[in-house]
């Protein structure tokens, strides 16, 4: 059990020109409503009613009734959150201390309460995705090793927060955040929303260490490369909109209600085999969340091919470091070569990478499925579920007492 410093001591450090640019941006991005990431084209409709999908949770409800029978009164206090929370949208990628984390900590946990906390990424995930943010959090530690600031770095810097009360039949989720390792998950039935997710890391690649040999990214870096490598020069050209990389990846942290326009080239103007290329990119990230929702994830995304559009930013070549984006009115990708900050350079390298998945349109944290289970249902004077057309101010009241019932252990 790691015992925490007090936050304000920790906090009393001058803010780099970097990091004070990342605290501004956090404090106007929160200070919006929630929109949605949002683009130029035609508007997204549900693939997925809102009725049961047929594919089971149980797994994953068990986990998070598992993971809060670990805790104590006082853990689960810190843990568990209204649905409606803004802590959904305090996750960050910054170091700990830029900013309040909601939930509660793996260094603060014992390590069977730690292995009841990775369930839930391990149930919400697939086994290649699960083995990605396992492996971010291990290359975390190895940036302690590097670097030697365990104020900074660590496997287990990571906070758990549970939204609502885990069941079959009403709204709920949870959230892992911190450094280069932040995944949101929203339940409803058998609805599952895994957006916004970012994983990244630096280095990539542990070259010594407790964790030697760990490699992430590979394939999101061979594969969009390969995705340009298929194009002809004129092709290559379209698809470029720019050649200085961005400071990082345009939907992240606190970027919430991002408008991107589409831009690069469109799905059916790329060659057959630039089509394939395309599709097998985006498989490796839809192949992130678990099996049965990957399939309905990729059935929506399949059918707004028409409107995808790939762009690249950066010169190409074998070497160079790169941004690309996969942008449609069913998902947003986007991968980007970053400078250093546990190395000290200050150009982007192929050694720092973040990744970022969003599903347009109001969709992230499961807003727009939220919405709509309030729009079916309300609670009448007397604390009775009721079926509904119209949203009211129940929308809280009825988060509220769920938040207070997840803090209690599952009978």
């Amino acid at each position: 059990m790691r015992n925490w410093p007090p936050a304000p001591a920790i906090r009393a450090f001058e803010l780099t020109p970097r990091q004070q640019k990342l605290v501004d941006m956090a404090q106007a991005g929160l200070a919006e409503p929630f929109r949605g990431v949002s683009c130029t084209g035609s508007a997204h409709q549900r693939q997925i009613p809102l009725a049961a999908t047929g594919v089971p949770v149980a797994a994953l409800i068990e986990a998070a009734h598992t993971f809060l029978a670990s805790l104590d009164v006082a853990q689960r206090r810190a843990a568990c959150l209204a649905i409606d929370d803004e802590g959904w949208r305090q996750w960050s990628n910054f170091h700990p201390w830029l900013i309040p984390r909601s939930g509660i900590c793996l260094a603060d946990l014992s390590h069977g309460q730690r292995e009841a906390a990775l369930a839930l990424l391990r149930e919400t995930m697939s086994a290649t995705g699960y083995q990605t943010a396992r492996d971010v959090m291990r290359l975390n530690e190895h940036a302690l090793e590097i670097t030697g600031k365990p104020e900074e770095y660590s496997e287990w810097y990571y906070w758990v927060s549970i939204f609502g009360t885990p069941s079959p039949n009403e709204p709920w989720g949870w959230q892992i955040d911190g450094h280069h390792l932040n995944v949101n998950c929203f339940v409803l039935g058998g609805q599952l929303i895994m957006t916004p997710t970012l994983m990244g890391s630096e280095p990539v690649l542990a070259r010594f260490g407790k964790y030697s040999g760990t490699r992430v990214f590979a394939a999101e870096e061979e594969q969009g490369h390969a995705l340009m490598s298929a194009l002809s020069a004129e092709a290559r050209q379209q698809a470029t909109i720019g050649t200085n990389l961005p400071w990082e990846v345009f939907a992240g942290a606190f970027n919430d209600n991002r408008h991107i326009e589409p831009g690069g080239i469109r799905y059916a103007d790329l060659p057959q085999e630039g089509r394939e290329r395309l599709e097998g990119l985006l498989a490796i990230y839809i192949g992130q969340i678990r099996p049965g929702h990957a399939e309905l994830r990729w059935a929506e995304v399949k059918h707004h091919l028409d409107d995808t559009h790939f762009a690249w930013i950066g010169p190409f070549d074998d070497t160079s470091a790169f941004y690309y984006r996969v942008l449609s009115p069913a998902i947003l990708v986007e991968f980007d070569h970053q400078p250093g900050i546990v190395f000290d350079n200050n150009t982007p390298s192929r050694d720092h990478i973040h990744t970022l998945v969003r599903t347009p349109n109001g969709r992230d944290y499961g807003k727009d499925l939220l919405r709509e289970h309030y729009l079916q249902w309300h609670t009448d004077d007397h604390g009775s579920r009721t079926h509904s057309h119209t949203q009211g101010s129940h929308a809280r009241s009825t988060a509220e007492p769920a938040a207070r019932s997840a803090a209690e252990p599952p009978k």
